[in-house]
């Protein structure tokens, strides 16, 4: 099979097309015919090897997964003998952990509740379901179970017009929430487009110096102390940091707690997000409804791995950079 390979940690242009053994599940995997995968932010450190705390995860010297890709979509082709919830032919999508960029996957079948793989509804194409696992999830967990997000409030959403952010913005809505996203100029009118109520331009505007606060931010692009954070969240407000600047995540994650404990605002890190099944069901039922719809920016062929990781790194994507490597 073709896969997406690299052998040494680097820039995009470290990654090859090869061919290479198909897998065979074990008996409790199953084994799919990928038909689409997505990127998101955390492939890149990951290709780099950088921050080092990437290299003690995947390898010191060499990645020991040289496959990337989490978010998966395809076609279920053999199952192992104790797999009891999948069987050939099912369409599925989910989270692949690493190996998404390849013509096949295996993937652990998880029993209840820590699913990482399910059903794919008819009404999503394998692409728009590509595009949901990592950051969808990441959205909904981190406004309703960290943020505890309630009708009536006033949500920040920093950005907002990434894979998360896109995702937080309409789930913030279908909350309830008064939704504020902040973005650069020319992503403007596509975040008002999914239902923010309001739109800042960080290029031009510091929604933290504005004096305006915020019940709930969600920080999808930290790139701030989160003291100045802090002064933007409304009395018993809640910061939540989901990605950005690696030392903004950690700061939040190791010392947001201690900040919260003098004052009645609270501040921390979402941590990673956690695949469940209610949660995928949940999230499945919004798109079903046309409550939230995935963002996709644009597509790639499986040999063009390399130009969609520049591109998004260059940070010019809107939503999501989807991968379509086998055609529906």
């Amino acid at each position: 099979m073709k896969a997406i390979v690299y052998e040494k940690y680097g820039s995009p242009d470290v990654l090859e097309l090869k061919e290479v053994e198909k897998p065979s599940p074990k008996e409790n995997e199953i084994l799919i015919k990928v038909h689409a995968a997505s990127l998101n932010r955390g492939d890149l450190p990951t290709l780099r090897g950088k921050p080092f705390l990437f290299r003690l995860m995947n390898g010191l010297r060499g990645p020991k997964h040289n496959i990337l890709g989490d978010d998966i979509a395809g076609t279920v082709e053999a199952v192992g003998r104790n797999v009891t919830q999948f069987q050939p032919g099912d369409e599925v999508f989910g989270i692949s952990y690493f190996g998404a960029f390849a013509e096949y996957r295996c993937v652990t079948e998880y029993n209840e509740p820590n699913q990482s793989m399910i059903l794919k509804p008819a009404s999503l194409s394998f692409e728009e379901a590509a595009a949901i696992p990592i950051a969808a999830i990441t959205a909904l967990q981190g406004l309703r179970d960290k943020g505890q997000i309630q009708s009536g409030q006033s949500v920040l959403i920093n950005g907002a017009s990434g894979g998360v952010g896109t995702f937080a913005v309409q789930i913030a809505k279908h909350f309830g929430a008064e939704v504020t996203g902040v973005c650069s100029t020319r992503k403007m009118d596509m975040v008002r487009s999914i239902g923010a109520d309001h739109v800042i331009d960080y290029l031009e505007e510091d929604f933290t110096k504005s004096g305006e606060q915020y019940d709930l931010i969600l920080d999808v692009a930290a790139y701030r102390s989160i003291f100045n954070y802090k002064r933007s969240l409304s009395s018993n407000g809640i910061y939540v940091c989901t990605g950005g600047s690696m030392g903004k995540f950690f700061q939040a994650m190791f010392f947001g707690p201690f900040v919260s404990l003098r004052g009645n605002k609270k501040l921390g890190s979402a941590g990673i997000a956690k695949p469940n099944q209610e949660d995928f069901l949940y999230l499945i039922e919004l798109f079903e409804a046309g409550k939230v719809v995935p963002v996709i920016d644009r597509s790639y062929p499986l040999s063009e791995v390399a130009e969609a990781l520049k591109y998004l790194e260059e940070g010019r994507a809107q939503g999501k950079v989807v991968i379509t490597v086998a055609k529906e």
